[in-house]
């Protein structure tokens, strides 16, 4: 698996590009430590894109809710974005979809939380 990650808004929002399969084999200690660090750095919202991602086992999805549970033990929110059919119907049968906010693109989950954030203030 490989990670590509940034951050925008002044590092606000990070973004997580995965690519491969996550399923453990250290790739999720890798992925949980790219989270720590966005955290630390104090990063608010995480948009994790799984487009590139071709599969994904019970390792991947308890990574996934380690990051949505650590995010939102710091006030901070996740978007799954890129999510295909495979990973669809992984998140549905598990009924994990009920947990994640999947939205359609980076830049729609962006303004999830720019107009969030901005009707709150």
């Amino acid at each position: 698996m490989a990670i590509k990650s940034k951050t925008i808004h002044d590092g606000q929002i990070a973004i997580i590009e995965l690519k491969g399969s996550l399923v453990g084999d250290g790739d999720t200690d890798v992925f949980r430590d790219e989270v720590d660090d966005f955290l630390e750095q104090g990063s608010r919202y995480l948009i994790i894109d799984l487009q590139k991602v071709n599969y994904m086992n019970s390792s991947g999805l308890g990574a996934l809710l380690s990051a949505q549970t650590n995010f939102k033990k710091n006030g901070g929110e996740i978007k799954l974005v890129g999510v295909g059919k495979n990973i669809q119907n992984l998140l549905t049968v598990t009924r994990l979809i009920n947990i994640f906010d999947v939205k359609e693109s980076i830049d729609k989950a962006v303004e999830s939380f720019v107009i969030k954030n901005s009707n709150s203030q």
